[in-house]
């Protein structure tokens, strides 16, 4: 579920590809290339096996509810979804969407910017979206490290929820996860005093490195007494990620912090 868990990975630069979608009518293929340095990442947006309802709801909703990462900008996100005084979770990585809708569901009162690079998950988030006739969801297509760096304003964001990111499980590659000290740094100034920091894996070794990283940083705290993990909130819906873990025998370990 989590930030393009499953993608394909990179071997390479990202190079420019054509967008399924004509300018501003759906998400582009790498919104950010050409403006921003060129380097390895650890994801690459997936355009096939997209619906025909899923593209149907993306060329229908994106000019609404969604936006490319470009850099180029500061997202207002009062503007963004319509009401100044919204609170607003970052959600990085939702997979196909079905957990986001329903938190968006049950909390009418938060606004969600899920941000992901799998257009078919772009497209049926929107969708579920429509249906369930939700104004409090927003997608942002593109990577988040550049959406946080260039385009959020700081303390502009309630809360932060990474759920089952990509484990890259071989030690080799335990530098391209994405919960690292350098990645705290440069979300800590975005979120406001209070605002939680919900991370799920269902990893052991990556839940107690998150558990070290946020443990370790200054502008967090734990909200578990005893310094561990956290039983799973209620408001976090299973996800698909999560039963394929719980299939495997893995455990599910749930991290809630707040900047100081």
């Amino acid at each position: 579920m989590g930030p393009y868990r499953g993608a394909r990975k990179m071997v390479g630069i990202v190079s420019e590809k054509p967008s399924m979608f004509p300018h501003g009518a759906g998400p582009a293929a790498d919104p950010a290339g050409s403006h921003h340095e060129r380097r390895i990442r650890s994801f690459q947006p997936r355009r096939s096996r997209v619906t025909a309802g899923q593209r149907a709801a993306l060329e229908r909703l994106w000019p609404r509810w969604g936006f490319d990462i470009d850099g180029l900008r500061r997202l207002d996100l009062g503007e963004l979804f319509d009401d100044p005084e919204l609170p607003v979770v970052l959600e990085i990585g939702f997979g196909m969407g079905e957990a986001t809708a329903q938190m968006a569901a049950d909390d009418l009162c938060t606004g969600i910017l899920a941000v992901d690079v799998h257009t078919p998950g772009q497209g049926n988030l929107l969708r579920l979206a429509d249906e369930q006739e939700l104004t409090n969801v927003r997608v942002g297509n593109g990577d988040a490290i550049i959406l946080l760096r260039e385009m959020i304003a700081p303390a502009a964001l309630a809360g932060l929820r990474i759920y089952f990111p990509d484990p890259w499980p071989k030690a080799r590659h335990h530098k391209r996860r994405l919960l690292q000290p350098e990645f705290l740094d440069l979300a800590a100034p975005k979120l406001s005093e209070g605002a939680l920091v919900h991370c799920a894996t269902d990893w052991e070794d990556y839940a107690e490195q998150m558990l070290d990283v946020l443990t370790a940083h200054p502008a967090f705290e734990n909200t578990q007494p005893d310094g561990g993990f956290a039983p799973r909130p209620a408001f976090r819906p299973l996800t698909r990620f999560e039963g394929q873990g719980l299939d495997k025998g893995h455990g599910v370990h749930d991290l809630l912090f707040r900047r100081r």
